[in-house]
């Protein structure tokens, strides 16, 4: 019997990249995955694949830099499905100033980088408490190796995600939900690729203590499976880094 059947899991910026086979990958093994994303276009594509390859799987479009439209996906989630066993808050913004910049960014970014890194899944957690209780579900925050020495706004809002980390975890242990976060090293995605380049790959993937490949996105999808199995039933309240050693190199970012 596969791991997940029966469960039901959802993934935020699920439309390509790390969210993409974080869904796959539960899909894969039995759940009906909820793909949400703010790119309506790129999303019908990604659950058109996944129905192709015989999962089971819906689609919700919602911009997580709006509380409303947080709520409203919160309320949808609520009507179709009675219990969440998964949220995966994998949605962020990675690349581009805030990534690079720390002063001179304004409150209005600062706001608005926090708002999509840090705040948004606490509120998400927040409006889908009720269905994660009865499924005495879990939360699985995407952090980032880059909150371990936080010196760009980017590593400033996976640092304070880690906090909202903990301490969702603290206010929702009595009602057997648990809440923790991975931590991923140098990823090789399209997005990462894309942005930073060949040379800034390759210097990130040297700072690893194992330097022989960079990591993939089924790394990380496999990493979110097994806490969500039971063979992971016992983690809680952590911060797993899947990032190949390079958190003891003192990654700054």
């Amino acid at each position: 019997m596969a791991r997940m059947e029966g469960k039901t899991v959802l993934v935020t910026g699920a439309a390509g990249g790390l969210g993409f086979a974080i869904a796959r990958t539960f899909a894969d093994e039995g759940a009906h995955a909820v793909l949400v994303d703010r790119d309506a276009q790129r999303l019908a594509q990604s659950v058109e694949e996944l129905r192709a390859a015989g999962a089971s799987c819906s689609s919700l479009v919602a911009d997580l830099s709006e509380e409303d439209s947080i709520r409203a996906l919160a309320d949808e989630v609520c009507t179709a499905h009675a219990s969440l066993d998964v949220l995966v808050n994998n949605a962020g913004l990675a690349y581009g100033e805030i990534a690079s910049g720390f002063f001179g960014l304004g409150f209005a970014k600062w706001q608005h980088y926090l708002a999509v890194n840090t705040l948004a899944p606490l509120l998400l957690a927040e409006h889908l408490r009720a269905p994660l209780a009865r499924a005495r579900g879990l939360i699985i925050n995407q952090s980032s190796m880059a909150s371990n020495v936080p010196g760009t706004a980017y590593g400033v809002t996976k640092a304070a995600l880690n906090a909202v980390t903990f301490g969702l975890a603290s206010q929702l242990a009595g009602e057997g939900v648990r809440c923790v976060a991975i931590a991923p090293g140098m990823m090789e995605t399209e997005a990462s690729t894309g942005a930073l380049g060949d040379e800034a790959m390759a210097r990130l993937t040297g700072m690893q203590l194992a330097p022989s490949r960079p990591g993939s996105p089924s790394d990380i999808a496999e990493a979110c499976l097994y806490l969500a199995s039971r063979e992971g039933s016992f983690l809680n309240n952590l911060v797993l880094p899947v990032d190949a050693g390079n958190r003891l190199r003192g990654y700054r970012g």
